[in-house]
């Protein structure tokens, strides 16, 4: 090739405006003709001079594309090739296969690429089209196929890949120094309206969406947005600002993060491991579990657990029905002092809240619990705290902790508030905290199906998923929480309650909610009332789930007790 607009050409190539048009006058790759029903195939390629910090512009209306780096040190070149299949009948394969257009141009910016079929016969068979791309170490990369696969080594510029139905997998993208040239945009834009994502490590800021595969990363030295329609999300790590979003449900998984990241998820659990900055996490009924945020934390679940293994800032969690398990623990600051940095409020509707707190905290404790009385707050014995309200309603516990400080408030409506120091349940924490740094150094997330799996329980009795939040409830309730649904199958007696003839008689309707334990001899005890206002429809719920009966689960081989709800409507 001796410019970057002209080229030797081949028998059946013709230039147009400075572009390869090829076409193929053949059906078959070698001139020969094959059996009608075997495979036609077309291949083509060629080469262009080229010189580093270019750009290849790729587009073709199906294909799938594979992006090679050229060795280092190696002649800067843009090398493709394509390879054409179909299974058409012979005469019908040639007319297609010469009507496939191939373009292929040098450009003051780089090299430019286009590949596009020809309308296809209502009756056609299938097509296959796949192409390879050599390019320079720090080319950059804009590719787009409406149908097909886009796989890549090292880009070493930017990267822009787009794909209607088909996965983008790539390693390493960017170099140093490129976050400042891209003057702000993305060094990594990726769209795919249905496949999946997989990324190396990213130098510089990232945008990668999918209608709703998953999306995983290496770690992202810039700003990263991630959204999925309803896939998982997994980053070893953010530099800049992160947001990531799924939709519908998935898993978000952060190891490690520096600055403010921000993780909504429809449904599914949200993990973080080491956060230096701040966190906003929102999940539609998920857990959250978070190992260290240094900044401020805003958590929120419908129903899932929020577990919290160091809260060195002000931090607000609420679920509407899991338990929140809490170690605060901030530095201290340059007086000397063990201080939270701002107000701090953990809520629960009907779960529990455990918090463990430094010998030397100061700050402003408070616990309220809106139904159960003073049995419902249980505290070191140290802490003194004072008590008000009384009988089964509203009662508040508070202490001005070491002299008092900025504010933690903790409020449950029927739940149960236990406040601990630190050093009376390292070995729980600890066991959390390695736990945590194993699942996301192995990349483990909820649906892996290679994740470790429980080992195998007795067949004569249903096994309990093991989880993180499942080991706080055992080790802290002496139980293990379960949706009603799962409760009522470990139910083999379960009589329902009798109306009461004078409530049924005076129109009397309600519903009962009650909190109940199966214990590991199989009875059911009553632990609370979490709904119910007309006293002679509790009465009889209660007395009537007394009488069940049921299996215990089991968790690592062993018989556990369940804890869970019962609801009765009186009609």
């Amino acid at each position: 090739m001796r410019s970057g607009n002209a080229t030797p050409f081949r028998k059946g190539e013709r230039l147009l405006a400075g572009a390869f048009i090829v076409c193929a006058l053949s059906a078959f790759a070698a001139g020969t003709p094959r059996a009608a029903t075997r495979r036609a195939t077309l291949d083509r390629s060629g080469v262009f001079p080229t010189r580093e910090g270019l750009t290849l512009k790729f587009v073709a209306d199906q294909g799938s594309v594979t992006i090679v780096p050229l060795d280092r040190g190696a002649s800067p070149v843009v090398r493709y090739s394509v390879h054409v299949e179909t299974d058409l009948h012979s005469h019908q394969a040639q007319q297609i296969l010469e009507r496939y257009s191939l373009t292929a141009k040098a450009t003051p910016y780089g090299v430019e690429i286009a590949g596009a079929l020809p309308p296809q016969p209502s009756h056609g068979g299938q097509f296959s089209v796949h192409f390879e791309i050599a390019v320079p170490a720090n080319y950059n990369i804009d590719v787009s196929t409406e149908v097909g696969d886009i796989e890549a080594g090292d880009i070493g510029g930017t990267a822009t890949l787009a794909t209607q139905g088909g996965n983008i997998r790539t390693q390493r993208i960017g170099r140093s120094g490129l976050r400042s040239a891209s003057r702000g945009r993305p060094v990594a834009k990726l769209v795919t309206e249905g496949g999946h994502i997989e990324i190396g490590d990213v130098v510089g800021d990232i945008s990668a969406f999918t209608a709703g595969g998953n999306i995983t990363t290496g770690y992202i030295s810039g700003e990263a947005n991630l959204h999925t329609g309803g896939g998982h999300i997994r980053t070893q790590g953010i530099g800049g600002r992160g947001e990531l979003v799924s939709i519908e449900g998935g898993n978000i998984t952060v190891g490690k993060a520096s600055k403010y990241v921000s993780a909504k998820t429809g449904g599914g659990q949200i993990d973080f491991g080491e956060v230096h900055g701040s966190v906003h996490a929102q999940t539609g009924g998920g857990g959250i579990r978070v190992m260290y945020v240094a900044g401020p934390m805003q958590l929120e679940s419908n129903e899932g657990s929020i577990c919290l293994t160091k809260v060195a800032s002000a931090v607000r969690a609420a679920t509407g029905d899991g338990t929140i398990t809490a170690w605060i623990n901030p530095d201290k600051n340059s007086s000397g002092e063990v201080r939270l940095a701002g107000p701090s409020q953990l809520s629960s509707g009907s779960g529990d809240i455990i918090v463990y707190l430094p010998r030397d905290l100061a700050a402003n404790i408070e616990a309220i619990v809106e139904t159960g009385g003073e049995k419902r707050i249980e505290a070191d014995p140290a802490l003194a705290l004072q008590f008000s309200g009384s009988g089964s309603g509203p009662t508040k516990g508070w202490l001005p902790l070491n002299g008092g400080g900025a504010s933690l408030r903790l409020k449950t409506t029927s739940g149960r508030i236990k406040l601990q120091y630190l050093d009376s349940e390292t070995g729980l924490r600890d066991s959390l905290i390695r736990e945590q740094i194993e699942r996301l150094e192995r990349g483990a997330v909820a649906t892996t199906p290679n994740a470790p799996q429980p080992p195998p329980k007795p067949p004569s009795l249903p096994s309990l998923e093991h989880s993180w939040s499942s080991k706080i409830e055992l080790a802290l309730m002496g139980g293990v929480r379960v949706d009603t649904d799962t409760f009522q199958r470990h139910m083999t007696y379960k009589p329902l309650p009798e109306y009461p003839v004078i409530a049924k008689k005076a129109g009397v309707r309600g519903r009962v909610r009650l909190q109940v334990r199966l214990t590991q001899d199989g009875r059911v005890q009553i632990e609370k009332v979490v709904e119910g206002s007309e006293p002679s429809l509790v009465d009889a719920t209660i007395a009537a789930v007394k009488r069940w009966h049921g299996t215990p689960g089991v968790m690592d081989g062993k018989t556990v007790d369940m804890i869970s709800t019962v609801k009765i409507e009186f009609q």
